[in-house]
């Protein structure tokens, strides 16, 4: 085992943000390999043991990492993107966990064979899904709109309150079983629950007027928002434990909702930190398990119970709470089957199994075996199989990749037409009626709105697209729309048209990190590509095959053709850019706008065909 808490803090940094590459590159739920490498590096190598080495820092570390992961995710809940949603969120987050605390704990008394004190505590942790394991599956699985908002608002949300569920529980237990009853624990319970919501919401409002106001500058509006979210989890968890992450959930929201400029310009950075945090507390959490923990989990009782809870609880607590909401049968089944656990079920658990077993209640030693079984066979198989579900279920916008093209024109219409006949997801989006008439008269999706506002946020499903091009006439707006949007799609997925010569902003002197990447072969800008459209250019798309190949083509193509994108078998986009090679094989189609006179001399080439024929 490694004894340097330095080379520890290394190797967990290495596995954590390690794992999150490769769940990238090769398509798979990040949770899943995270856990996997932990456990390679814990209970199965010895490599590290982190609850070990780190002592009395270890659960402080793993609760402040909990409450800003919490934080960040209810950044996101803002209430305008539950229009028309209101009704089953509020269902499932009420009536739903109430039936999955109840089913679950009668599950692990009569199967799992947990004493009832026990059962209805874990009842209680196991209603929880969260942000660490729900928002990854999310993103990789390009849900549609409702079940993807759906099991957001849930896993968000029913995260604190399965934390306080099972405190609850455990203080009605103690209550019960004393001699002495005092009523007086419940209330302090029911009064600490409320305190730290206020407290969140003071939170929220004070640091909200403090940005807004400019009484912290910008630079220290980062440091001072998690120095907050630090206190408010704190305070709150002093006061009564797990209350923190109630505390911290509703300041979030609170900002979320109060409509702060400064949130959006911080919120791809505080992403950034919950991704590290995820990884880093993952392997901890993993690593520090025993291997006795681990042959716990293949009892026979243990896997019936994470059977039951994953074809039974779940789904019947989901249907039974949405009668009456308007979701269909699709979306009922999708949300019924999908619930990972994740860290908070794990961290609730660890300091549960202990303070009830210290109590001395039968079954206690065996909780944090049955969480780490839920846990790890709800991440593999809820992880794996969503995909593959919402695709049967019609619920997925996967597919070929899409693209929003920004600015309604002559050539930014002509070329979303040429993607809808290659059945590419587009859309026009331009904050301009007249301009977009020009894609109404085409009948193209298209969106009015100015896409840099807030509200587009709930006016545009982003799910379908992952590429942006801005082509409007005006440089700065191209640069600037492309800046705004570089985290949402990632920097090799947004372009720019070239910047003009003729007319536009002159910006010789812009920053090269500054935009997106100039698109096409060669770089045009606006002004360039409609005068050749107006003199007669096409739109051309080209199949290659293995006598025709790429070679073939660019040596046959006309000097004036400008190269657009290739369209790969695999469904992928490749856009032609001046400063990165394009690669294309058999089967890859190429779209390019092409001089009018190649178009003449094929249709002089054909009558000549046809006459000698005759």
């Amino acid at each position: 085992m490694v004894d340097s808490l330095l080379l520890i803090f290394m190797i967990i940094g290495i596995l954590g943000i390690g794992s999150q590459w490769i769940a990238w590159k090769f398509q798979l739920p990040a949770i899943v390999v995270m856990s996997i490498a932990g456990l390679l590096a814990g209970p199965i190598f010895g490599i590290i043991n982190p609850e070990q080495e780190f002592g009395d820092l270890y659960r402080p570390f793993i609760s402040i990492a909990v409450a800003i992961i919490l934080f960040e995710g209810s950044l996101n809940l803002k209430f305008k993107e539950v229009k028309g949603l209101g009704k089953p969120v509020f269902r499932i987050i009420t009536w739903g966990a109430f039936l999955s605390w109840i089913l679950g704990s009668l599950t692990a008394h009569y199967v799992a064979g947990l004493s009832w004190a026990v059962a209805f505590v874990i009842g209680g942790i196991f209603i929880v899904t969260g942000p660490t394991v729900i928002l990854p599956l999310l993103r990789q699985s390009k849900l549609k709109p409702v079940p993807s908002k759906i099991l957001k608002w849930e896993g968000i949300v029913v995260d604190p309150f399965g934390a306080l569920l099972a405190v609850f529980a455990f203080e009605i237990i103690v209550f019960l079983s004393s001699d002495s009853r005092d009523a007086s624990a419940l209330l302090l319970f029911f009064l600490a629950s409320l305190f730290a919501v206020v407290l969140g919401y003071i939170f929220g409002k004070v640091i909200g007027w403090m940005f807004e106001s400019g009484h912290i500058p910008e630079y220290l509006k980062s440091p001072s928002m998690f120095g907050a979210v630090i206190a408010c989890f704190t305070i709150a968890d002093e006061v009564k434990h797990e209350t923190g992450l109630l505390a911290v959930t509703a300041m979030g929201m609170t900002l979320a909702n109060i409509g702060i400029s400064s949130i959006k310009d911080m919120r791809h950075f505080k992403e950034n930190i919950s991704i590290l945090l995820t990884s880093t507390v993952f392997i901890l959490l993993t690593s520090s398990l025993t291997m006795d923990t681990l042959k716990d989990v293949f009892r026979p009782e243990i896997i019936i119970y994470v059977l039951l809870m994953l074809f039974i609880v779940r789904p019947l607590s989901i249907f039974v709470s949405t009668i009456g909401t308007g979701l269909s049968l699709q979306e009922k089944t999708l949300v019924g089957w999908i619930a990972p656990r994740g860290i908070v079920a794990l961290t609730v658990a660890s300091y549960f199994a202990s303070v009830l077993e210290d109590e001395g209640f039968e079954g206690a030693s065996l909780v944090t075996s049955l969480t780490f079984a839920l846990v790890f066979a709800t991440v593999c198989v809820h992880g794996f199989s969503i995909g593959w579900l919402a695709r049967k279920l019609n619920l997925s916008s996967e597919g070929k990749p899409g693209a929003i093209i920004v600015g309604s024109n002559r050539f930014s219409v002509s070329l979303a037409k040429v993607m809808e006949e290659l059945n590419i997801p587009v859309m026009v989006v331009d904050s301009s009626w007249d301009r977009l008439n020009r894609a109404r008269r085409a009948g193209i999706n298209h969106t009015y709105g100015e896409i840099l506002s807030e509200q587009m946020e709930y006016s545009i499903d982003f799910t379908p697209y992952d590429y942006l091009i801005s082509a409007t006439e005006y440089d700065s707006y191209n640069a600037l729309v492309c800046s705004t949007f570089i985290p949402e799609f990632g920097r090799k997925s947004v372009y720019r048209l070239s910047r003009q010569n003729r007319s536009g902003d002159q910006l010789d002197d812009l920053n090269h990190t500054i935009g997106g990447q100039e698109v096409f072969s060669p770089a045009e800008g606006i002004e360039d590509l409609k005068y050749k459209l107006k003199a007669g250019y096409v739109l051309r798309k080209t199949t290659l095959t293995s006598q025709y190949k790429l070679e073939t083509y660019l040596r046959d193509k006309h000097d004036e053709t400008v190269l657009l994108f290739v369209l790969k078998q695999s469904k992928q986009i490749e856009f032609f850019t001046d400063d990165r090679e394009t690669t294309a094989t058999a089967g890859d189609t190429i779209v390019s706008l092409t001089p009018p006179s190649k178009e003449f001399s094929k249709i002089k080439e054909k009558l000549e065909n046809k006459k000698a024929g005759s």
